[in-house]
């Protein structure tokens, strides 16, 4: 290996930042599409590839966020693979592997058939599904987050950070959009028959649209050609883990109140309240579609204070009210159409704390070499015990009789990472990418 020293330093600046964004974006939508259409329609798709039990109505829905669950398992895995790929050959090529393997992880899950066709096979075939999605959404936010960060100007990585989940809830809003239109305009049994699949078809057909799109993204960083010539060699696997051991178990103290509140504001209170309060599933789907648009909203907002204050300042206010504020709220919950959208817009004021800025933090301790696979193996792995296994979590406390007891377990979790946000994260909205 040659002596000379590898530039490992982004390419300068990018010809269009916009169109960056729009190739990091617009793949991102697509991505979270895919994704969030399961857990909006699993109340409908889960008695049809579920066996039914005489004794419990639950156990399908059970299942259902059970292999929600399973396909988070694969997101470390897609973040370590894919996040390493990303380090090695660059961002936009991993870009490029994560929107076709979505795709067809989207397709497979709309042609699965039921179990009343094939038994057994039918939830097989659904897990095998998820669990592709799942690889592909850890190594997208390996890949597409370090993308954005090292695309921003000086003094705006908090701005597009937030793009994240501009685009994450764009997403989002379209899954939650379509699956309550779908809702409003079918009948309950065309829904669990037929309806429910014709989001993952359009979720199939979208990601080619992301991958021509991407097509036109421009690398950020030298080190895959470093390492082509030969003046740079190739991050090991675990070398993020190796190097900086003290920041990849941050990240995990970071993301832990962050990802358990984010799925249960953004995807799981619609259910929670069907649940507990016995609010009505159509409704729940348009409070959910309504609050996502607020949500959107606030993320570029609060990513351009966290450039002016600082990225502390916000995770500090998010960590504090989810220390004090899910019992009271979830308490809150009745079937009336306004206590549902208070509660989950109220929630997500302070959730837009965490979200605007987790890919600038996560992506600001770690250097070009190891960025990807530093901020994307230790994020996916936290939401997978935590963000993925709350609707889990949440779903088997109700059936258990004790649903005020999610909420206690949110403080619990929120607790613990503002510890982490006041005595051990530095402040990095000035430190430069190195």
């Amino acid at each position: 290996m040659t002596s000379v020293t590898p530039r490992q330093a982004p390419l300068g600046v990018p010809r269009s930042r916009v169109r960056q964004l729009m190739a990091a974006n617009i793949g991102n939508v697509v991505e979270w599409f895919d994704w969030y259409t399961y857990s909006f329609l699993a109340v409908y798709f889960s008695t049809q590839v579920f066996p039914k039990s005489a004794g419990n109505s639950l156990v399908p829905l059970l299942s259902s966020f059970a292999v929600f669950a399973v396909g988070f398992f694969m997101r470390p895995l897609g973040g370590l693979l894919v996040g390493s790929f990303a380090d090695r050959f660059g961002r936009k090529a991993a870009m490029t592997f994560t929107i076709v393997l979505m795709g067809a992880g989207s397709l497979l899950v709309a042609l699965t058939p039921t179990y009343a066709a094939i038994g057994v096979l039918a939830p097989v075939i659904l897990t095998v599904g998820r669990l592709t999605q799942g690889l592909s959404v850890g190594g997208e936010f390996a890949a597409a987050t370090t993308f954005l960060v090292e695309s921003a100007p000086p003094g705006r990585r908090g701005l597009f950070s937030s793009f994240q989940y501009v685009s994450t809830t764009i997403g989002q809003l379209f899954a939650s959009g379509l699956a309550a239109l779908l809702a409003a305009t079918l009948s309950e049994a065309q829904m669990g028959a037929w309806g429910w699949r014709i989001p993952f078809v359009v979720g199939a057909v979208a990601s080619l649209v992301g991958l021509w799109i991407r097509r036109g993204a421009e690398e950020t960083t030298t080190l895959a050609e470093d390492i082509k010539q030969g003046v740079a060699e190739k991050p090991k696997l675990f070398e993020f883990l190796v190097r900086y051991p003290s920041k990849a178990f941050m990240i995990v103290g970071i993301t832990m109140a962050g990802t358990v509140a984010y799925y249960t504001w953004t995807t799981f209170l619609p259910t929670y309240a069907q649940l507990t309060v016995k609010f009505d599933k159509a409704e729940a789907l348009q409070v959910g579609t309504i609050s996502l648009l607020f949500f959107m909203v606030l993320q570029p907002l609060l990513g351009t204070l966290s450039d002016k204050i600082g990225r502390r300042p916000l995770l500090i206010a998010f960590g504090l009210a989810f220390t004090l504020l899910p019992v009271p709220l979830t308490r809150m919950l009745t079937d009336s159409f306004a206590s549902l959208l208070l509660v989950q817009c109220a929630g997500m004021v302070f959730l837009g704390g965490f979200t605007s800025i987790s890919a600038a933090v996560n992506s600001e301790l770690f250097p070009t070499r190891v960025r990807a696979s530093g901020a994307g193996f230790p994020y996916s792995l936290t939401v997978a015990l935590f963000g993925g296994t709350a609707p889990l979590v949440g779903t088997a406390l109700i059936d258990a009789k004790n649903a005020g007891a999610f909420a206690w377990y949110m403080s619990a979790l929120a607790l613990i990472s503002t510890l982490v946000y006041v005595f051990a994260l530095k402040e990095t909205k000035d430190q430069p990418l190195t």
